[in-house]
């Protein structure tokens, strides 16, 4: 008998020895997986505030991820760099205080498909007089 008492002794002081363990690496996990939904759900709720022209569209239209400088012709004829109307006297100094900032910009000409083709052919006019390098013509794609 008194052996059996010996070993009960000893797995009593087995699970008295043993603790419980907080587990870190598995909630480091879970903390980095919610930090990751944070940071996708928050850029799908962005919403990208841009003057509202209607685009002509093209099948070879692409994205270009750069750093761009968007000049939106109005179907009214109003000329806008980025989201601020500029008046015609005004568009060559503006566009050259950006080129002072960042010589490699790229411009994005977004003109309404019923602006006044004269209006659109003078931006591109000061642009490449000013020996800007780089110009797009902003269009939909096409669905198919």
């Amino acid at each position: 008998m008194p052996a059996a008492g010996v070993s009960g002794m000893k797995l009593r002081n087995l699970r008295i020895k043993r603790s419980p363990r907080l587990m870190i690496i598995p909630m480091i996990d879970i903390i980095f997986f919610l930090l990751v939904f944070f940071m996708m759900s928050t850029l799908y709720m962005v919403e990208q505030r841009t003057i509202p022209v209607s685009l002509p569209q093209a099948t070879t239209s692409q994205a270009d991820l750069q750093k761009n400088t968007a000049i939106t012709v109005t179907r009214d004829g109003r000329v806008l760099v980025e989201q601020e109307v500029i008046p015609p006297e005004l568009l060559r100094p503006r566009i050259r205080a950006q080129l002072a900032r960042q010589p490699d910009t790229a411009f994005i000409l977004r003109a309404d498909k019923q602006a006044e083709y004269g209006k659109v052919v003078a931006v591109l006019d000061e642009l490449k007089a000013l020996g800007v390098r780089r110009i797009a013509v902003a269009t939909e794609a096409v669905q198919r």
